[in-house]
């Protein structure tokens, strides 16, 4: 079980348009991953958790690109008023952005983790927190990536869990967190 606290904030990473219109993403399905995480964001809402999004940006022309419809955050799990979007143009959340100091200001410690691409951005995001004396949840069944040359997403997701966890990240499932 993973508590609610006023020191705790959602993190959900790069969970937008452009991503979930390709074909070879989400090897558990969008609407899954999309319930996953939309069940984590009105738990953290309804208990005073801090939310904050993290969207990548793309170059001009890119599927990604900073404007466009495809770089907005899913509209299935939409920021709510207040709710901090940070941009990254690094797989690591923390380069270059000022997701440090919003979660200092803020006072948090602990980070529940959720979104895409597992072997990138949530994996670098995980051990940079780690490594900046966050301790850090990662929700074991709510990120996601895509088949990647000799290995499936579900063996990248599974490897990604395994190594994580235990030494960067507590595992938990999406349906202790903030239960």
């Amino acid at each position: 079980m993973v508590p609610a606290n006023e020191r705790t904030a959602l993190l959900i990473i790069d969970v937008q348009e452009a991503l979930f219109s390709m074909a070879e993403f989400h090897p558990h399905g969008p609407a899954a991953l999309l319930s996953r995480i939309a069940t984590l964001l009105g738990r953290a809402r309804s208990s005073g958790v801090p939310v904050v999004y993290v969207q990548q940006c793309g170059p001009p022309g890119h599927a990604l690109e900073p404007g466009t419809a495809g770089w907005k955050v899913h509209s299935a799990i939409a920021p709510g008023p207040g709710e901090l979007a940070i941009q990254k143009k690094e797989s690591d959340a923390f380069l270059h952005t000022d997701l440090k100091a919003e979660l200092d200001n803020l006072e948090i410690t602990t980070l529940v983790v959720c979104g895409m691409q597992s072997e990138y951005c949530v994996d670098t995001t995980c051990r940079r927190a780690q490594g900046l004396g966050y301790e850090v949840l990662l929700v074991e069944d709510a990120h996601t990536t895509d088949d990647a040359g000799s290995l499936s997403a579900p063996q990248i997701i599974e490897h990604h869990n395994s190594t994580l966890g235990g030494t960067y990240v507590t595992l938990c499932a999406a349906e202790d967190v903030f239960a």
